[in-house]
């Protein structure tokens, strides 16, 4: 067996062109398929069910257990199958970029562009770092299907094994699973040690003014922290403890269906030589077609944040000055933005109101309304509780002020309405970051609660008012009960909550 550990990307490039494994788009960036899984497969998650870990974990339909026995023989195979492959593709490097709480990783990957999607995702070893840290393991292997006898849902599995800090990945060769079975693992690892684990991008300005920007896949937290006029820390995981807040990542994982260079220059000029694109589909000139969506809408793209011009190389800063919660509303309820108070914030945070758009998962063929607490349901192990007191503990500590924005759907729901442009959402932000939104006069929403401007310069005033675009009122009010009911009905599953917080939310 040849084994290739830590090499160069130019190098792994090579040697994924020379296997076949990608074909080069005329601006360098390598082409992967991945196969039948083009997003992640979360009934294939599991999480391995032992005596130091099980009282910590929320089991249910997201972290679902498995016993040791089934890992146990799960691993003994994967190793027997890594050993009589030809070539072997190992990276070293780390995660989270503040030295208290960087943690060792080891990819072995059975591609070289499993292995460059690594190289770009993950951040280089941490050298001098002395914190006492195991390293933490994770096998890609997708050509290792599992069988009926191995007691899991299909041929494909990720596996976290919290204590032996092992993740196993078989039977898909989607980029994604690797990516986030790392941050399932953080998401449990950091809160120990009273770090607030976050599903957010985070920017930062000239002022050193810290932004937060947490929202599901297709939220456009990655477009929308982007922003050539500031300095991009991280476009999705991040960690928030006493000094501030750090990107657990040394890259980007953009979805760029649609993608346009007018509407994100900087995702737009990113995808270059070395980035890894998966599922786009490539012309017959060995142009990269963003708006061909015949393998998935799921197309993405991996590079490293350097990639971006304005990017923070440091990857840690202060505490941030505004928190700003992205939702996709299919409904077109809520406004385009409201402010919080912290009780809000907390609801609003716990609910994790989106929707699922087309191909960030499998069977979704269209926007999903969905509740995925945390903004990051799928990825957090914990009980609900240990990141509400931490997100309540950072946010007094910092006195930052929350927003909701919405990206989704205005004027009607989902096939009626139309989607917000990101140019007027752009607008928004702006105005929320420079504080030129606290100019405007507020109303309070009658049903949601939630504080709406009247005025923001540049975005019409007709869009920020739900209701004033709907032609048929009586079916906005009936739309909007229909969705505080659902809000309702979603909280029902959370217990021992305080009556303030189960007060936030929408008047149903």
């Amino acid at each position: 067996m040849k084994i290739y550990q830590n090499l160069k990307v130019n190098k792994l490039l090579k040697i994924a062109l020379l296997r076949r494994e990608g074909k080069l788009a005329k601006n360098g960036a390598l082409v992967v398929k991945t196969g039948k899984y083009t997003g992640r497969s979360p009934d294939d998650r599991f999480i391995v069910e032992e005596k130091e870990t099980q009282e910590e974990i929320d089991w249910g339909n997201v972290n679902k257990p498995i016993t040791t026995r089934v890992f146990a023989n799960l691993y003994k195979k994967i190793l027997s199958y890594i050993a009589k492959k030809e070539e072997v593709f190992i990276f070293q490097g780390s995660v989270c970029a503040n030295n208290n709480h960087s943690l060792p990783i080891e990819v072995i990957t059975e591609f070289a562009w499993q292995n460059i999607f690594s190289n770009h995702l993950f951040r280089k070893a941490q050298k001098g770092v002395r914190n006492g840290e195991r390293p933490l393991k994770i096998l890609a292997v997708p050509g290792f299907k599992a069988n009926k006898d191995d007691g899991l849902h299909s041929e494909a599995f990720i596996i976290l094994n919290l204590k032996r800090r092992v993740i196993l990945i078989g039977g898909t060769s989607y980029g994604g699973e690797i990516k986030k079975s790392v941050f399932s693992f953080l998401n449990f690892h950091l809160p120990r040690k009273n770090v607030f684990p976050m599903h957010c991008a985070a920017n930062v300005g000239k002022n050193d003014d810290v932004a937060l920007f947490f929202g599901l896949s297709g939220t456009g937290k990655t477009s929308l922290s982007a922003d050539p006029k500031r300095y991009l820390i991280g476009d999705d995981e991040h960690g928030w403890e006493k000094e501030g807040i750090f990107n657990f990542e040394g890259g980007c994982y953009a979805k760029c269906i649609n993608l346009k260079k007018e509407n994100e220059p900087q995702i737009f000029a990113a995808i270059r030589e070395g980035t890894v694109a998966e599922n786009v589909i490539l012309t017959s000139k060995g142009k990269l077609d963003f708006s061909d969506s015949s393998l998935t809408e799921n197309t993405r793209a991996a590079y490293p944040l350097t990639y971006i011009p304005n990017s923070y190389p440091v990857g840690k800063a202060g505490h941030p000055k505004v928190v700003i919660f992205l939702t996709a509303d299919a409904y077109g309820m809520i406004p385009p933005v409201a402010k919080l108070s912290l009780s809000q914030a907390l609801y609003y945070f716990l609910s994790g109101y989106t929707s699922k758009l087309a191909g960030t998962e499998r069977g979704v063929k269209e926007p999903k309304a969905t509740f995925s607490a945390f903004f990051g349901a799928p990825f957090m192990p914990h009980k609900p509780h240990v990141y509400l007191n931490l997100l309540k503990y950072y946010l007094k500590t910092s006195k930052a002020q929350v927003y909701l924005i919405n990206t989704g759907w205005v004027a009607g729901p989902y096939g009626l309405g139309y989607r917000i442009p990101i140019k007027l959402t752009r607008e928004i932000v702006t105005a929320v970051l420079n504080e030129s939104i606290n100019k405007a006069s507020f109303y309070q929403d009658p049903l949601f609660g939630f504080l709406i401007p009247k005025v923001i310069p540049k975005v019409p005033k007709e869009i920020l008012n739900p209701s004033s675009l709907w032609k048929d009122k009586r079916a906005y009010r009936n739309q909007a009960k229909m969705l505080a009911f659902f809000f309702a009905q979603n909280f029902l599953k959370f217990n021992n909550l305080p009556t303030e917080l189960r007060s936030a939310g929408p008047k149903n």
